[in-house]
């Protein structure tokens, strides 16, 4: 899925005031985080996702493998949060042309 730039600005605009669902802690991306994952992105359709750790590399490394297994859309990744976006079956967000 892409989204122009105007479809990110929105979507970086309702994400501002959401708080974090998932956090990724030492144990890196398990099972079970992506699964809690899914469950968010099927519920909410918009997500933040606090990725703990300091290296930027591994950090992208864990931002690409969640976008990869869920079929989600990277909207933006500032600092710790990484902010991703999949439309639902009943779609709640709807996107500008």
């Amino acid at each position: 899925m892409n989204l122009n730039k105007k479809q990110i600005q929105h979507l970086k605009s309702l994400a501002h005031h959401l708080n974090p669902v998932v956090m990724i802690g030492n144990n890196g991306l398990t099972e079970g985080v992506l699964a809690e994952i899914e469950l968010s992105l099927a519920h909410h359709e918009l997500i933040k996702v606090k990725i703990a750790g300091e290296d930027r590399d591994s950090k992208n490394l864990i931002a690409d493998a969640i976008v990869r297994e869920t079929g989600a859309v990277n909207v933006q990744i500032i600092g710790k949060i990484l902010v991703i976006y999949r439309p639902s079956a009943d779609r709640k967000i709807i996107l500008p042309k």
